[in-house]
This record gives C-alpha cells, sequence and structure tokens, in this order.
C-alpha cells in the first residue's frame, strides 16, 4: 500500500513539515503538455513532458522517456501550460465572505470548520496547492488540515496559524461586544512575556506560523487602521520565541509605524503593508522582509461588502485604504521587496483567488514576477523551496495546468484546469460534466 504526502509532526522545538514516500511499486504519472514553465527564469519547455512517480517528479524534458513503466498513467494536456502549485500565504479558509460583522457572532467554531472544507476543496480546485491560514478560532484550521492531510477532505497543504496575537481592544480582538460581556479574542496577550506566553501556547497546540497584529485595521471595529498596537519592545519579544521555536511569524500591519517596527523586530513577512514610505521600503530590503498584499479584495469589500454585513466603518476605512495599498504595492515593486502571494481569501469568495494575478499585473509586476511570487517566493517564505515552488526533479508533485501561456496572459491563471497535489490528480475540469 502506497503513503503519498505531508508528515505534520510536532517536535520539542515546534511543528515541522516534514516530506516523506514510501512505496514498494511506484506508481507512475505522465503529463505531455504544450509547454511547462521554469519560475525561476522564466523560461517555457516546448513541448513538455513531465513524469512523476509517487509524490515526486523524477523528470522534465521534451519527450516521454524510453524507460518509462508499461502501466504508466498517461495524461494529454493538450494546448495547456504546466505551472508548478500555487501558493496563496494569506488566507482564512474558515471565513465566510457572506459573513461579517456582527453576522459573525453566530458562528461556532464547528461551523467555521465545515465552511473550511468547502473552503479549502475550492482553493485546491483553483490551483492553489499550499496555502498559509492566517487567523482561526478554535484552531480550526489545524483540524481542517490534518483532516486534509489524512484523505478525509480535499484541500491544499496548509500552515495554520491558529489564533492571531493582538492586543486588548486591538484588530484581532472582538470588540463587537459591550464591556458587560467582558469577551476576549483567544489571541489576546499584553506585554513582552504574555505575548511569548501566547506564542508557546500556539506552538503547544500545533501551529506551523505565527500571526500578530500590529496595527488595527479594516475589518475590525473600533480600530484606527493605520495605528500601531503592539509596542516595538513587545515585537521584538513575540518574534524572537517564534524564531527561538524554528518557525515563522507573519504580522498584520497597515499603517506605516507598524509597519517599520515589524520589520526591525524581524518578522519574516509582513500582511497588507498600505501605507509605506521609503524608510520602510528600504527597511525591508535591507532585511529581506516579505511583503504580502491583497490588492485584489478591495474590490469585493466596496463592491459586495455592505451586503455581507461589513460594519460601515470598515467600509468607510476600505474607500481609505484600498488605493493607498495599491500605490505601496507599485512602490515596493519597483524597488525589488521581496513578495509573495496573498489575497486574504474569506474576505472575498474562497475560489476566487486567481482574479488578484491580474491585479498584481496591472499595478506594475510583470507576468513572471506575479507567477514568482505565487510559487517560489512563496516557498522560500516558509523554508519549503527545496521541496516545494518549482517544477524541478525531486521536488513534490505539486503542478496545474492552465489552458494557454500566463506569460502572454496572466489572467488565465483564473482558468485552473487540471490540479496535481502531490502526486495525486486532485482536479480534471476537462473531464467534468
Amino acid at each position: 500500500m502506497i503513503k503519498e504526502g505531508i508528515i505534520l509532526k510536532s517536535t520539542l522545538i515546534g511543528t515541522a513539515i516534514l516530506f516523506t514516500t514510501t512505496s514498494v511499486f511506484a506508481d507512475t504519472l505522465i503529463l505531455n503538455a504544450d509547454a511547462a514553465l521554469d519560475v525561476k527564469t522564466g523560461k517555457l519547455l516546448s513541448p513538455a513532458t513531465i513524469v512523476v512517480e509517487d509524490n515526486t517528479i523524477t523528470s522534465i524534458s521534451k519527450r516521454t522517456p524510453r524507460n518509462a513503466p508499461k502501466n504508466a498513467r498517461i495524461i494529454d494536456l493538450d494546448g495547456h501550460t504546466l505551472i508548478p502549485g500555487l501558493f496563496d500565504m494569506h488566507v482564512h479558509l474558515t471565513g465566510d465572505a457572506q459573513v461579517h460583522g456582527y453576522k459573525r457572532l453566530r458562528r461556532t467554531v464547528p461551523r467555521s470548520a465545515i465552511t473550511g472544507v468547502r473552503n479549502a476543496k475550492r482553493t485546491l480546485a483553483a490551483g492553489f496547492t499550499s496555502v498559509r491560514n492566517l487567523g482561526a478560532g478554535g484552531y480550526a484550521d489545524l483540524a481542517l488540515r490534518d483532516a486534509i492531510y489524512d484523505g478525509d477532505v480535499p484541500g491544499p497543504r496548509i500552515f495554520a496559524s491558529g489564533p492571531a496575537l493582538g492586543i486588548t481592544g486591538g484588530h484581532c480582538d472582538n470588540n463587537l461586544f459591550t464591556h458587560e460581556h467582558q469577551v476576549t479574542a483567544a489571541g489576546v496577550a499584553d506585554g513582552p512575556w504574555a505575548v511569548r506566553k501566547k506564542v508557546r501556547e500556539n506552538i503547544k497546540y500545533g501551529v506551523d506560523v505565527i500571526k500578530f497584529c500590529a496595527t488595527g485595521g479594516v475589518l475590525s471595529k473600533g480600530t484606527k487602521v493605520g495605528a500601531q498596537q503592539y509596542s516595538l519592545e513587545e515585537m521584538q519579544a513575540l518574534v524572537a520565541e517564534v524564531h527561538l521555536r524554528g518557525l515563522t511569524v507573519a504580522a498584520h500591519a497597515h499603517g506605516t509605524d507598524g509597519i517599520k517596527s515589524a520589520i526591525r523586530a524581524g518578522v519574516d513577512s509582513v500582511e497588507h503593508v498600505s501605507f509605506l514610505d521609503d524608510e520602510a521600503i528600504k527597511l525591508a530590503l535591507k532585511h529581506g522582509t516579505y511583503f504580502s498584499m491583497d490588492i485584489y479584495n478591495t474590490e469585493y469589500i466596496l463592491g459586495e461588502g455592505e451586503k455581507a454585513g461589513i460594519l460601515p466603518e470598515s467600509l468607510d476605512k476600505e474607500r481609505k485604504v484600498g488605493a493607498k495599498q495599491r500605490a505601496s504595492f507599485s512602490k515596493a515593486v519597483e524597488a525589488g521587496v521581496n513578495m509573495v502571494f496573498g489575497s486574504d481569501g474569506g474576505v472575498y469568495p474562497h475560489g476566487d483567488n486567481g482574479k488578484q494575478f491580474s491585479r498584481m499585473v496591472k499595478f506594475g509586476m510583470t507576468e513572471l514576477q506575479a507567477l514568482q511570487a505565487a510559487t517560489i517566493n512563496s516557498a522560500t517564505l516558509l523554508k519549503q523551496q527545496e521541496k516545494l515552488g518549482s517544477l524541478e526533479a525531486g521536488k513534490l508533485a505539486d503542478i496545474i495546468a492552465v489552458p494557454g501561456n500566463p506569460l502572454d496572459n496572466i489572467t488565465l491563471m483564473e482558468q485552473v484546469t487540471f490540479v496535481v497535489k502531490d502526486g495525486k490528480v486532485e482536479v480534471d475540469k476537462r473531464t467534468a460534466k
């Protein structure tokens, strides 16, 4: 019996991601396509044949190897380009785009976990074979991660954060109740030692990454979107604890001061990054910090948000933030800051993740840069570049296909037709009735 995939294993120094393949007789999958994209160089191999044994790519060439097993499964993807499985580095799989504001108070953790099952399937079908889930109540994202690994439900490989950390009354707290209810979000911690303790608690329960809120946010009640929340001292303690345990840390930060403090504290990535100045860009370049900027979802918030329950104050904040964030994105790209693909899926409907590619190109990236952000750059940020992020022999077989060349037309990334994850064909829309 063949076991395929990614083994999630808790160790004394935190949760590590280990990739193993054990088999007696290898299952062989051969994919023939018009082309395969080398995301590192931007070169297309045409025509292209990728051979997969169990869950690993064993060769990439222009023709089927002569020594291919006679019982190999051969799939011809005429008219298609093969691309590495995509990463979305900022999603909320247990969130529902139709349920915002006070509507969220009626969503229990079990209900959110079930919603996550639906969203995981949609995300995988869109070509995103790996995601970083940044914030979920009750560790529901860890339960979803493990259910996908165990084969109970289909979905992407999840790098889960559990509850996001934040200050009392901040963006990562629950501010929808009055003082009489005394409600505090699970990730709230104030002071350097308290944030260290909260990091340790999240790691205890098996998270893969840590997220914290460095500034206010658009969708939280009563926070100023640009105002710094955690102090530099608190951020430094938090990041030091995360890195001591061998994990990576992402900072939600819209405001300039919060962005700069998070970078100085040593975070691995900054999320949203709406209000940039030249100093912040220089700091990011100096420290090698990655930016994850959700420049598509402003369209959903302003177009559909009121109907979904987004509060009036949040809509007002988005009107002020959206254009600024896109301008900041252009500046960061031009300066050469490390960029990953992060869409904030869950604010808008899951499965529409690929729509952000065209906005990334519209606001300054080349088509190749946008694809690199969603593949090799994201894998590198997660320290998974030896196993994921590009089509190379020896790497895990996460492969998608689009009908045409996305270097000529980036909107093809909204039309993913075929998805292989861990060597298994998960989606084939060509055969869908």
